[in-house]
């Protein structure tokens, strides 16, 4: 896989929001909104600013927007007409947000707790694409987007 520059530049600039949300592996997590947002470019991510697809909370901070989706569901895509998605204000409010969502949920979800306890970003990401999303090759596509980007981390954003 090679990356064009607008997507390493969306790589750069949301490891660095990341990194003030105080995400865990902030890089990884970058990867993580990448492959969730089509590198910013969702309509989800371009209008609300929501980079990892985060569905609206029981006791909601944010707005909320209705758009349709598609999960994966018994083996198959399915349409889904209507999800409710969270509006962020900024992408340091997603980071920190998924952060939090991480957190709270981690007691619920023991790959949570793993993921936020990991000794490695593979380690991490495995764990947390267990229940973050119904992609079962989410984890893989995170690692292969990280793997293109490998030397171009330490650039200016």
């Amino acid at each position: 896989m090679n990356l064009r520059d607008y997507q390493k530049q969306f790589l750069l600039q949301a490891e660095a929001a990341a990194k003030v949300a105080k995400h865990v592996f902030p890089a990884h997590a970058a990867c993580e909104a990448a492959l969730e947002s089509t590198y910013g470019r969702s309509r989800l991510a371009r209008n609300y600013l929501n980079l990892f697809g985060m569905k609206q909370h029981v006791h909601p901070i944010f707005g909320t927007c209705c758009l349709p989706t598609r999960e994966f569901e018994k083996g198959e895509w399915v349409e889904v007409k209507e999800a409710l998605w969270v509006i962020y204000p900024s992408w340091n409010e997603c980071f920190k947000d998924r952060m939090d969502t991480l957190i709270r949920l981690a007691p619920k979800y023991p790959n949570y707790a793993q993921a936020l306890t990991a000794e490695n970003g593979t380690i991490y990401l495995n764990a947390v694409s267990a229940t973050w999303s119904t992609d079962p090759k989410r984890a893989s596509a995170c690692l292969a987007i990280l793997d293109a980007m490998t030397g171009d981390w330490n650039a200016t954003a």
